[in-house]
This record gives C-alpha cells, structure tokens and sequence, in this order.
C-alpha cells in the first residue's frame, strides 16, 4: 500500500515565533532605511515656486525681439502671458503693482530643415524653428536681479505646406510656447 501525503501536513515546518518575529524586525529596518534614502533624496525638494516669498506678482512688458523676425515678439510675449496665467506661482499686475518684471530679449531666430524629400534631396519637407532669448526677473523700484538666464531656447517643428514663409507662421507659435514654457519653469523652478 502506498502511502498518500496528508495535505493538512506541509513538509516545511512552520516558522516559530522567534523567526517571526526576526522576519518582522528586518522588515521594519528594511522599511526604515528605505523611507530615510527617500527623504534624504528629496531633502533640498520644494513644492511651488522656488523664487522669494516676497515675489508673488509679475509685470511682463513686451520682449524685445533682436531678431531679424518680424513681430516674434507678439507671439512670444503672449505665450509667456498664457503660461503665467496657466502655471499659477506668480500672478499677472500692471508695472505699478507688481513685485518683479520679467524683461526678456529675444536674441536668436533660426530655422533648420530636418526631413528631406527621398526623390528630390535638396527639397526640405520639415523644419525646426529655435528661438533664443535672454531672461531677466528683477525686482521692481530697485532693479534688483531676483533671477537671469542667460540662454533660454524653445523649439517647434512644423512640415512645410505650400511656401515657406506661410509655413512658418504657423510653426512660430509653438516654439513661442515652449519658449515660454522654459522661461516660466526656468524662473519659478530654480533651485537655489
């Protein structure tokens, strides 16, 4: 006769209580560094904005395009607006009330072709637009630098479509987006 295993009986013996509770001490250490490495990691981490307590509203006056782009600093400026509004961590006022103006110089306009026709290889069918600019947060009445950035460059790609200064117009506003974009995170983000 052959004899069947009892199933109530596990060949592995149950842990005794010493081992549990050596299993429950190493979990609770475990656990422990693990959250003091995480903390330790995130030590110099803030949420919202990084600039002074004191800086809550911002005056953006026109950029100034250096640029040989017509009119990029409409688009531009409006997209900084846009973001500031979006983002939340400074608040828009006219020049009188505001605690900071925000004085940005657009110095670099450039487009570049990216993709190519495969039967005519001279023929560009997509560009990247780069716009450049030079940042500046000051404190109002003084003039105080609060923050500068002396490079900021937003991109945008866009397919050309009929010729290419039609096209380009509609790339521009979307590296005055990203330009934005990197301006607002590059001042409101700064790490000290």
């Amino acid at each position: 006769m052959i004899a069947t295993p009892d199933p109530r009986r596990s060949p592995i013996p149950a842990p005794t209580s010493r081992q549990r509770s050596g299993r429950a001490t190493f979990l609770i250490a475990l656990c422990t560094i693990t959250a003091a490495l995480l903390w330790t990691g995130c030590a110099g981490y803030q949420l919202g904005s990084m600039l002074p307590p004191d800086i809550r509203t911002v005056h953006v006056p026109t950029f100034i395009n250096e640029t040989d782009e017509p009119l990029l600093e409409v688009d531009t400026t409006r997209s900084a607006v846009r973001t500031i509004q979006r983002d939340g961590s400074l608040r828009l006022a006219g020049e009188d009330e505001a605690d900071a103006v925000l004085q940005v110089r657009l110095v670099d306009f450039e487009i570049t072709p990216i993709a190519f026709d495969r039967e005519r290889r001279a023929a560009a069918e997509e560009y990247r637009i780069y716009i450049t600019a030079h940042v500046i947060l000051m404190r109002s009445g003084t003039n105080e630098v609060i923050t500068e950035v002396p490079r900021v460059r937003g991109e945008n790609t866009f397919l050309l479509a009929g010729d290419l200064t039609t096209s380009k117009q509609a790339g521009i506003p979307g590296a005055a987006d990203d330009l934005a974009q990197l301006i607002i995170s590059q001042l409101v983000e700064a790490w000290p």
